[in-house]
C-alpha cells in the first residue's frame, strides 16, 4: 500500500522532489519536497485507491470508530468519501470559530462520547492536527486516532503527537516516497541521502550543501 500510494502521488505530481532548488512552507522551514494533496480529487484511481486506503487504516487501527471528523479544509473531502464507504457519520472542524450563526467550530453533528477518527491530508510538524483533536475532545468526543494520506515523519512531529496522546496512521511517508522517486527516476538515487537529512533535522540545512 505505502508504495501504491507513492507511486500516485508521485504521477500526478502531488508529492514532488526539488533539492536543488527547495521550497518555503508557510511555517518558514526550507524544504526539499512539497505536498499537495488536494490534486488526489482530480483523478479518480487515484482518489479511489486513497479512500479504500483510509477506510482500510480506520478498519485496522481504530475498529471502535463511530464517525469521522476531517480537517479544514484539506481533510473535508477525503473524510466525506471514506465515511461514505464505510457507512459512517461525518464532520468537520474549522480552523477557527465560525465568525457568524451559531458560531460552530465543529461542524455535523457531534455526540457527548463519540469515538471518532480524524483523517487529515498531511502531517508535518503536528501542529494543526493536534488543535483539532484538541477541539473534538473539549466538545467531549473520544478521539481514538487520526488518519493521514502522507506523513513527512519529522522528529517534532512524531513527538508532539506522541505528547499530546495522539496515534496516528499513514497510508505512505516521506521515505517511501523518496525511495519510490529514485526507483522511478523522478530523483537521483544520490539525493536520497540529503532528502533524510533534511527529515532527520530540518532546521540544519547542510542536505543543500551549505553550512558544513
Amino acid at each position: 500500500m505505502k508504495k501504491l500510494i507513492a507511486k500516485h502521488l508521485l504521477s500526478i505530481k502531488a508529492v514532488f522532489f526539488r533539492p536543488d532548488e527547495p521550497f518555503t512552507w508557510a511555517s518558514g522551514i526550507i524544504s526539499p519536497v512539497y505536498c499537495d494533496n488536494r490534486l488526489t480529487l482530480s483523478d479518480h484511481r487515484v482518489r479511489t485507491d486513497i479512500e479504500t486506503g483510509l477506510s482500510k487504516l480506520i478498519r485496522e487501527h481504530f475498529p471502535e470508530t463511530e464517525a469521522l471528523m476531517g480537517t479544514s479544509t484539506a481533510g473535508i473531502p477525503h473524510a466525506a468519501i471514506t465515511a461514505h464507504i464505510m457507512g459512517l457519520p461525518m464532520g468537520y472542524v474549522r480552523a477557527g470559530e465560525k465568525g457568524h450563526g451559531r458560531r460552530n467550530r465543529i461542524e455535523g453533528r457531534l455526540e457527548l462520547g463519540q469515538k471518532v477518527c480524524v483523517v487529515e491530508d498531511l502531517i508535518s510538524t503536528g501542529g494543526s492536527v493536534i488543535e483539532v483533536c484538541e477541539a473534538l475532545r473539549e466538545e467531549g468526543a473520544e478521539v481514538l486516532g487520526v488518519v493521514c494520506i502522507f506523513t513527512y515523519g519529522l522528529k517534532k512531529g512524531i513527538e508532539r503527537l506522541r505528547s499530546a496522546g495522539i496515534k496516528a496512521v499513514s497510508l505512505t511517508d516521506f521515505d517511501t516516497v523518496a525511495e519510490v522517486a529514485a526507483e522511478e527516476g523522478y530523483i537521483h538515487s544520490d539525493d536520497i541521502e540529503r532528502l533524510i537529512a533534511f527529515r532527520n533535522n530540518p532546521a540544519d540545512r547542510s542536505w543543500m550543501g551549505v553550512g558544513k
